[in-house]
């Protein structure tokens, strides 16, 4: 109660109610002593009422506080059901939605810091890989009687692990700019089969030296950011590339309708497992049937990308042999 007396906002109003009883029955004993006396009597009850339900608000206010205290340092859950009456019924209400907030935000910070650790694990451990090998090599490439032969076929390797290291440092802050959400996309029309041409170009020569046959077959148009969406079905491609024997079929096929354009991968390769399958597009994830090279980041690009521009992308194994990437471009909001 003292505690009470000493809140400024509770002492202006005692004051201020007790100097209008004081006027009104000044006023009134001046008219008639009975009536001051009554009028006396009668502003007395009104302060008192006054402030025992002030007092009553303030300690359900102070409550409050102290159970918010409990929240923010012990945690627990904030017992809402006894604020359930006039502006407490709307404090609460407020109270509720950002606790909340507060909640989801946390656990999304520590969701963020276990994908954060885990990601640079996974890093770590791409990097480390390739990086021993080339401390190898620059171990044996300063042997004195190392032959030209020799020499020649280790920096070809070298330069093969660097490659592989630059391009996964440059997928990496690819992902990171996405995710971020800095990449501004571009809207730009484009013929289906320029847009697929385009993202085949780098792999023309190694789908020759392989033997492996490429068939695309385009109608209509894609309106989109060319660059990256070359990107990402460069990814897709090269994945299939990699999964297809020598001498084997690559097939492409793009439509453009009302409500999306589609484009259609597929190859007659050794297709997923079915224990791939729901993790393929997953960060540096690497299936069964991956090669040393691989590093698990290019699927799971392909998919941020073609994602961030109203799109999916649905990986499926076909019915006699090989693998089927099926990606559709929305024209609206799905």
């Amino acid at each position: 109660m003292i505690k009470f007396f000493r809140n400024p906002e509770v002492r202006e109003n005692l004051i201020i109610y007790l100097l209008l009883s004081l006027a009104a029955s000044l006023a009134a004993w001046l008219y008639d002593g009975k009536f001051g006396l009554f009028t006396l009597l009668l502003c007395m009850v009104f302060t008192s009422l006054h402030l025992l339900f002030t007092y009553m608000r303030y300690k359900k206010i102070s409550e409050l506080s102290a159970d918010l205290d409990t929240i923010l340092h012990s945690g627990g859950s904030l017992p809402l059901e006894k604020y359930a009456e006039g502006e407490l019924s709307i404090l609460q209400s407020e109270i509720s939605k950002m606790t909340v907030r507060l909640r989801e935000q946390q656990q999304q910070l520590l969701d963020d810091k276990v994908l954060l650790a885990d990601s640079l694990a996974d890093i770590s451990h791409q990097i480390r890989t390739p990086l021993t090998s080339i401390n190898l090599l620059v171990s044996m490439l300063s042997e004195p009687n190392l032959s030209d032969e020799q020499r020649i076929r280790l920096s070809n390797e070298l330069f093969g692990l660097l490659s592989r290291i630059e391009w996964l440092i440059t997928a990496l802050l690819k992902i990171s700019k996405l995710d971020a959400g800095t990449v501004t996309f571009k809207k730009e029309d484009i013929p289906l089969q320029e847009l697929l041409n385009r993202s085949v170009s780098p792999l023309l020569i190694p789908m020759e030296l392989r033997g492996q046959a490429l068939t695309i077959s385009a109608e209509g148009s894609f309106t989109g950011d060319i660059s990256w969406t070359c990107e990402a079905l460069g990814n897709i491609i090269k994945n299939c590339m990699e999964h297809t024997p020598d001498a084997g079929n690559i097939r492409i096929s793009a439509i453009e309708n009302p409500l999306f354009t589609e484009i259609i991968i597929t190859d007659d390769g050794t297709g997923i497992s079915k224990a791939d399958l729901p993790h393929i597009f997953e960060r540096f994830y690497k299936g069964e049937n991956s090669n040393d090279k691989s590093f698990g980041i290019g699927l799971a690009l392909a998919r941020t990308i073609i994602s961030a521009q109203n799109g999916s992308i649905k990986a499926e194994n076909l019915p006699e042999k090989g693998a089927r990437f099926t990606i559709r471009f929305y024209q609206g909001t799905i």
